[in-house]
């Protein structure tokens, strides 16, 4: 295996992070000329390519691995700082990447990562993105840990069970009025819906399980969780929302539940590095107590 420095190593996640050679030399404080070289050095060293010069910089195959090694090299050196008891104000600068989906961000994982950093000081680099997708930000070595749909762990990661997210289908009275008033799911496939973004298949699948068919209707795409629940109050569609952004709703006569029979429950898992590292381990702790109080565990 190639040997690398710290200068280095460094130098590779800057690029990775901020997507090109010039941002990553402002944040390293050194030239554009200066992070090209070391790069290259790199590459040299590897014999093979590990940044793709495209806009954003994107790592190759052979980047991806020795970036995710330079992120748990740079942990590990947090940890032993902390464990030697240098400057504890140090501790705040030190950047923890992982990724949510955007409702768990919106409804139980914000107030875990405030509870990290009070506790121990962390700052957080949160990467969004569905659930059924933020495992590939940790196989990439983007993020060190995930919340995530999947059950199998990825390679070098732990994986255990968060609880499940509950989503209830719904839409406001006046929409209901107007697009199905009979409040027979068989027409659920042609009235409009709202959808997240266009890998949201929440909703899509409960069409295909009450009606047998493709969703035909409208679609709206409304990429925020907050914006998301307020265009299903507003009337725009109908849609799936966690429990904890639906009930309020539901008791004050904003909303109606269309299937209260039928909820669509999503397993969620904390994958994370297998790595003995105190902050990890910390912030694994806070994540598993937040998810213990609100999500179901069955």
């Amino acid at each position: 295996m190639p040997s690398y420095s710290l200068e280095h190593l460094r130098t590779l996640v800057a690029v990775l992070d901020e997507g090109t050679f010039d941002a990553a030399a402002v944040r390293l404080h050194v030239t554009a000329s200066a992070v090209s070289q070391r790069i290259k050095a790199m590459e040299e060293a590897t014999g093979q390519l590990l940044v793709q010069r495209t806009n954003p910089a994107r790592a190759t195959a052979a980047g991806e691995s020795v970036a995710r090694y330079a992120r748990e090299v740079d942990l590990l050196g947090k940890d032993l700082r902390r464990e030697l008891g240098e400057d504890g104000q140090e501790q705040a600068t030190y950047s923890i990447a992982v990724a949510v989906n955007a409702d768990s961000l919106a409804t139980w994982f914000l107030p875990a990562l405030a509870t990290a950093h009070e506790r121990f000081g962390a700052i957080f680099d949160v990467h969004r993105d569905d659930e059924e997708y933020t495992v590939s930000l940790l196989r990439s070595g983007t993020v060190m840990a995930a919340v995530t749909a999947a059950e199998q762990a990825v390679q070098g990661c732990t994986s255990s069970l968060l609880g499940f997210m509950r989503y209830k289908a719904v839409a406001s009275p006046a929409f209901l009025s107007r697009w199905n008033p009979r409040g027979d799911l068989a027409d659920l496939d042609r009235i409009p819906v709202v959808d997240f973004d266009r890998k949201d298949e929440l909703q899509r699948d409960l069409v295909r399980t009450a009606t047998g068919r493709e969703p035909s209707g409208p679609r709206h795409l409304i990429p925020t969780s907050a914006d998301f629940a307020r265009s299903i109050v507003l009337g725009l569609g109908w849609g799936l929302l966690p429990e904890q952004q639906a009930d309020a709703h539901l008791r004050a006569g904003a909303l109606v539940e269309l299937a209260p029979k039928h909820p669509v429950d999503v397993r969620l898992y904390w994958q994370r590095w297998n790595l003995a590292s105190p902050l990890l381990d910390g912030l694994t702790h806070v994540v598993r107590e937040a998810a213990a109080a609100q999500l179901r565990r069955s």
